[in-house]
C-alpha cells in the first residue's frame, strides 16, 4: 500500500503553544523521493488518504529526540494499514531540550499525546478514516515512560513526589522500546496498567538496562500481558531508524550501535514484529 506523508501542528492551549506532528498513512498516490533534513524516504507527499477505516498509532520519541527518527517503523505500519502520527514533545526535543529533567516535562508529555488524538478526532482530513476505538502508543526510552503514564501508570519524581498525569482510556495497546521506567519504581506505580504490551530491549543498552524492563514485568497486574524480547547485541539507540552513512561517526551516539549490530537489517524486521503485535490486538 502506498504511504502518504504530511505535517501539521497541534495546539496546547494550556501552555499557549503548538507542536509539530508528522503523519504517515495509507495513500492513494504513488510515492516519490522526499527528504526531511538529511533523511530520505519514498512517500506520497500530502496525498489523500486511501478509502478505509484505520487504527491509529502515536509514536512518542525519546528525550532530546525527534519524530523523524522513527520513520522506518511509521512507514512500515502505514503500508500495513495504520495511520501513524509522530509528535514532537515541546521542550524535550532535538532543537529545544529546555525541559529535560523537569517534572513539567514528565507531566506534559502524556498530555501531548492525548491532545494529538483529540486533534485528529476532529481533523477533516483524518477523522473520517480513523477508528478511534483502536489506538496504540509506541514509545522509545522516555517515550515509553509517556506510554505507561497514558495507560494508567503513576510516575514519581526522584524527590518522591507524584507527577500529576492523566491517563487516556482510548488507548488499547502499548509498544515499549528500550523503556525508561525509573519513574515507576514505587510499589503500585503500574498497578493500573492493564493493556497488552510489546516490550523490546537491547542486550547492550547502557542507558536503560534490564532493570527498567524488570520494573514493567513486576509492576503491571498481569505480567502475562507483556511480550518481552531482548534484542541480541542491540544498544539503546538501535531502535532509531538508520542514519545516513555520513552521520555514522564517533561522537554522534544515536547513529551508532554495538560492534557487529546491523541496524538496517533490524529495521526491516522490527517494524513487522510490531505490526504483527498490533494486528493481533487492534484488528482482532
Amino acid at each position: 500500500m502506498p504511504v502518504g506523508f504530511q505535517t501539521f501542528s497541534v495546539s496546547d492551549a494550556a501552555q499557549h503553544l503548538t507542536f509539530p506532528v508528522l503523519a504517515f498513512y495509507p495513500a492513494t498516490q504513488a510515492p516519490q523521493a522526499h527528504t526531511v533534513g538529511p533523511y530520505s524516504m519514498a512517500v506520497a507527499l500530502d496525498a489523500p488518504l486511501a478509502s478505509g477505516r484505520y487504527p491509529l498509532v502515536v509514536i512518542s520519541h525519546g528525550s532530546g529526540g525527534a519524530p523523524i527518527l522513527y520513520r522506518t517503523i511509521a512507514m512500515a505500519l502505514a503500508a500495513r494499514g495504520y495511520v501513524v502520527v509522530l509528535l514532537e514533545h515541546h521542550g524535550n526535543n532535538r532543537l529545544d531540550n529546555s525541559l529535560k529533567g523537569t517534572w513539567q516535562n514528565l507531566q506534559h508529555r502524556p498530555r501531548h499525546v492525548s491532545l494529538t488524538i483529540d486533534h485528529l478526532s476532529t481533523h477533516t482530513a483524518y477523522a473520517p478514516y480513523l477508528d478511534l476505538s483502536r489506538i496504540a502508543v509506541i514509545g522509545h526510552s522516555l517515550g515509553a515512560y509517556t506510554a505507561l503514564a497514558l495507560a494508567g501508570g503513576q510516575p514519581w519524581t526522584q524527590a518522591g513526589e507524584a507527577v500529576p498525569v492523566q491517563s487516556d482510556p482510548r488507548i488499547s495497546a502499548l509498544v515499549l522500546l528500550a523503556p525508561a521506567t525509573a519513574y515507576y519504581m514505587p510499589e503500585g506505580a503500574l498497578k493500573a496498567v492493564n493493556l497488552p504490551i510489546l516490550m523490546l530491549t537491547g542486550e547492550h543498552d547502557d542507558i536503560t538496562p534490564q532493570w527498567h524492563a524488570d520494573l514493567v514485568i513486576k509492576g503491571v497486574p498481569q505480567p502475562k500481558n507483556v511480550r518481552w524480547h531482548d534484542i541480541s547485541n542491540a544498544g539503546h539507540f538501535s531502535f532509531l531508524s538508520p542514519f545516513p552513512p555520513a552521520m555514522q561517526r564517533p561522537g554522534l551516539a544515536p547513529a551508532l550501535d554495538p560492534p557487529g549490530f546491523d541496524r538496517v537489517a533490524f529495521h526491516q524486521e522490527m517494524p513487522l514484529q510490531i505490526a504483527d503485535f498490533l494486528d493481533r490486538h487492534l484488528r482482532a
